[in-house]
């Protein structure tokens, strides 16, 4: 007979994708976790997962142990949260995805705060470039900076956040203050490589007008912070996150260019495969996230 570990790691390997990367999970050499599925089938009597040199396959009662699995394993975290919560606390893992820069500098305080009054919630916390591209089932809470694609993922509002233009005082003094946007494709500029979007075409509205912009760009980067930076260095226009260049605009070491023209803005959201059913852990952190948040973001003080 099977149990709850056995079935939690054959749902990590299909989180995974593959025993490498499950044993990277698990903090184990992928033998090892070879071993193990090895001797889960052996108990099980079946075969689970064909294995290939590049990829997994699971089998069908592979594939059905997980599915009747996964389920299994949410009432059994679900019931051991209810008898949890009867004591007054919180219980169980939290699995949190979030953006590179933003989460360095407002998510990951957050959790860790969330952890230290809430003991007994064991959190992992990834950071990544390209959040949305993650398999959306290895997550509890994905945070998204942006506009939100066609998704059957649940968003909750975090924070507002506009997107600025702006440039170092000294590219200004070199080129120039642009007028309109359609300026920006003859000056230097800096485009971030994010969400599969593309990065050099740039959209204004005033009013009722509307324009995009191609601009040429001899630098581009997929890490927020690195383009601020060399924006800071003078080496070109950027068009960035108010959370990420508000404190830079107040101290006047960057300058923000067609302030009466808007961008979309790209608001912070918290995305969730469900919006009721979720563990007591994730619903009371989403709050805690909000709470931080509200009622002014930490780059509106």
């Amino acid at each position: 007979m099977t149990d709850t570990a056995d079935i939690r790691f054959l749902l990590t390997i299909q989180r995974s994708g593959s025993l490498v990367a499950t044993g990277r999970t698990l903090g184990v050499s992928p033998s090892a976790v070879s071993q193990r599925l090895q001797q889960l089938e052996k108990k099980l009597g079946t075969r689970l997962i064909d294995r290939t040199a590049r990829k997994l396959h699971f089998t069908e009662e592979g594939a059905l142990l997980c599915q009747r699995g996964a389920d299994l394993i949410e009432q059994f975290d679900a019931l051991f949260d209810e008898l949890h919560t009867r004591r007054g606390g919180l219980v169980g893992a939290l699995r949190i995805n979030g953006p590179l820069g933003f989460g360095r500098r407002y998510l990951a305080p957050v959790v860790a705060d969330f952890q230290r009054d809430h003991p007994d919630v064991d959190i992992s916390l990834t950071l990544s470039d390209q959040p949305l591209t993650e398999t959306a089932d290895r997550f509890d809470v994905v945070v998204h900076i942006g506009e939100l694609r066609a998704s059957n993922l649940i968003g909750h509002a975090i924070a507002p956040n506009a997107r600025f233009l702006c440039a170092s005082p000294a590219l200004v003094r070199r080129f120039g203050m642009p007028e309109a946007p359609q300026d920006l494709a003859h000056l230097p500029c800096i485009v971030l490589h994010e969400n599969r979007e593309d990065a050099s075409l740039w959209h204004f509205s005033k009013g009722r007008t509307s324009t995009s912009v191609r601009v040429a760009s001899k630098l581009g980067c997929n890490d927020g912070d690195v383009i601020r930076r060399w924006a800071l260095e003078g080496r070109g226009i950027v068009l960035r996150s108010e959370w990420d260049v508000a404190d830079d605009i107040r101290k006047g070491t960057l300058v923000r260019l067609l302030p009466s023209w808007k961008v979309p803005d790209a608001n912070v959201v918290a995305l969730t495969r469900n919006r009721a059913g979720l563990p007591r852990r994730t619903r009371e952190f989403m709050q805690y996230v909000q709470s931080r948040f509200r009622p002014h973001p930490p780059w509106r003080e």
